[in-house]
């Protein structure tokens, strides 16, 4: 059984499939618009999800009931979130540690699933901070995307958006600022399960790798005519093997009426090229969101406001779920997707 996780307008689709058959659940945490979610690798039936006005969520049984995280300690607007594999976080056994981070930038580190709060300031010191700055609202910035490595516990990667991809190796107590190199408005960032050292960003100035854990940057685009990069996904099997969403601008990535969009695959030694077999046609399309699924090589599902697709050869050919999709999700772009852990399968 797999449980696929689609956040779009105010509802977290919970998708269950098993032998082609798929059932697709709504739920809505707080009533208003979600702005990230991810899963917990301890807990099979956990989820968390941001909000862009009332704070972080978690429910413990995929999405039936909601718990309200840190009301008092986080910003009200999260734009990621983000739970360890590798660190032991408070009690005897040692509980998930979960980051959460917001609008205005911030960086909050959980020991006990959420329950308790502490912000790691450090990040604010940064040389760079001040210039970072996010295009639609110049006056301030936020955190897009967390990623934890999931070889190396306490090591952390946070982009802002927009201006930087930092690294911390303590858990958030102190940074390294941006490379000259790197990447400056990440939108996803994959740490490759098994390859060390393998970095991957999709990001609004173009596509980048790195081997060296963000030490140093290449820019890998050949054959890539379209260099708005937002949705990520690289098989777990095959650290060569990679996927992006991308469009020519962030108003054709995410304005559903002047929408267009593309996905372009890439193995070692080719050059990208744009895959269409299953999905829907570039015009009017808003940017895909996707995702590998860890515990099935190949699999990777991509969710857009046309709806919600799945491939099982890595992007070759794709198939879209047999799920309703509501007219008001044409409109919208998706804020993100998400697989369950495997204790859940």
């Amino acid at each position: 059984m797999t449980v696929l996780l689609v956040a779009v307008r105010d509802t977290l689709l919970v998708m269950t499939g098993r032998g082609g058959r798929w059932v697709a659940e709504r739920h809505s945490p707080a009533g208003v618009r979600l702005t990230c979610v991810t899963t917990d690798p301890r807990h099979a039936e956990r989820i968390y999800c941001g909000t862009a006005s009332r704070g972080l969520w978690r429910s413990d049984d995929l999405g039936r009931s909601w718990t309200r995280l840190g009301a008092t300690a986080l910003h009200p607007r999260v734009t990621a979130v983000a739970v360890s594999a590798t660190e032991r976080g408070a009690g005897e056994r040692g509980g998930s540690v979960v980051y959460a981070g917001t609008e205005p930038t911030s960086l909050y580190r959980s020991p006990d699933a959420g329950a308790t709060w502490e912000a790691r300031h450090a990040l604010l010191a940064l040389p760079s901070a001040p210039t970072w700055s996010f295009p639609p609202h110049p006056e301030t910035s936020h955190v897009r995307w967390i990623a934890p490595d999931p070889l190396v516990p306490e090591r952390i990667f946070v982009a802002i958006e927009a201006g930087a991809l930092v690294t911390s190796t303590d858990a958030g107590l102190t940074w390294t600022d941006r490379r000259p190199d790197g990447p400056y408005d990440t939108h996803t960032l994959v740490v490759h399960p098994r390859a060390a050292g393998r970095l991957y960003s999709a990001a609004g100035d173009g596509y980048f790798e790195s081997t060296t854990s963000g030490v140093s940057w290449d820019r890998r685009e050949d054959g890539l005519r379209h260099r708005y990069a937002y949705g990520l996904a690289v098989e777990p099997d095959d650290p060569d093997t990679v996927l992006i969403s991308t469009a020519r601008s962030a108003v054709s990535a995410h304005d559903a009426a002047r929408a267009e969009s593309w996905v372009y695959r890439r193995t070692s030694g080719e050059a990208w090229r744009v895959v269409t077999r299953g999905l829907p046609e570039a015009a009017g399309t808003t940017i895909s969101s996707l995702v590998a699924d860890p515990h099935d090589p190949g699999v990777v599902y991509a969710a857009n406001n046309r709806g919600v697709y799945r491939s099982a050869d890595m992007g070759e050919s794709w198939e879209r779920l047999p799920i309703e999709w509501a007219a008001e999700y044409e409109r919208e772009r998706v804020a993100g997707v998400a697989v369950a852990s495997a204790g859940a399968l």
